[in-house]
């Protein structure tokens, strides 16, 4: 339907995440409108990204160092490991406030998607318990089914090791309503209620 350039162009941008083959295509003439420089910086943003970015050898975040800054860090506070799924969710754990150190999984485990213990970063988690002296490992995985079970498969595996694993809260967000709360969401905020303090 289009010359060959165009449905390559096409064909990459409908491969990238959350783009279908009708975003792919606005995304595609949206950049075929565009001075060529606009399109010659996104490449070069592309491949220096590609080239100059890997993974900290530590905490397995996206780092153009390595030790990554925050395991360089020597003010960031040893014996606490915050363990997320992914490095995005490294970025919503600073803006909340930790000044810790991370572990990033590298994802969740999901049977039915072939993502088993092996596909992820969890013996490098357990060899770095051995090395550090981790008294807490706090478990940030997402609350859905897979989070929920990544969260338990890593209690089981460092009960023996004596580590205090632990899970952050959930339930009802700020500026929510109960009669939009799910069920389950309902059920969490009970059972993590707190003393109010005056």
């Amino acid at each position: 339907m289009y010359d060959d350039a165009v449905e390559d162009l096409i064909d990459e941008l409908s491969r990238l995440p959350g783009i279908g083959p009708k975003g792919a295509q606005r995304i595609t003439f949206w950049l075929l409108k565009r001075p060529a420089a606009d399109a010659h910086r996104l490449a070069a943003a592309i491949t220096a990204a590609k080239d100059r970015v890997g993974f900290c050898s530590q905490c397995w975040n996206l780092s153009e160092t390595d030790p990554c800054p925050t395991c360089a860090d020597p003010a960031r506070a040893i014996g606490m490991i915050c363990v997320v799924e992914e490095p995005r969710d490294v970025v919503a754990m600073e803006k909340a406030g930790f000044r810790g150190r991370y572990h990033v999984l590298g994802g969740a485990l999901n049977p039915l998607e072939g993502v088993g213990p092996e596909q992820l970063r969890i013996r490098e988690l357990l060899a770095r318990l051995d090395s550090e002296s981790v008294a807490e490992l706090i478990v940030c995985t997402n609350p859905n089914i897979e989070g929920d079970t990544t969260a338990m498969y890593l209690a089981r595996q460092l009960e023996p090791l004596g580590v205090q694993v632990t899970r952050l809260a959930s339930g009802l967000p700020v500026g929510g309503d109960l009669e939009y709360a799910d069920e389950l969401t309902l059920e969490r905020a009970l059972r993590n209620r707190r003393t109010l303090t005056p």
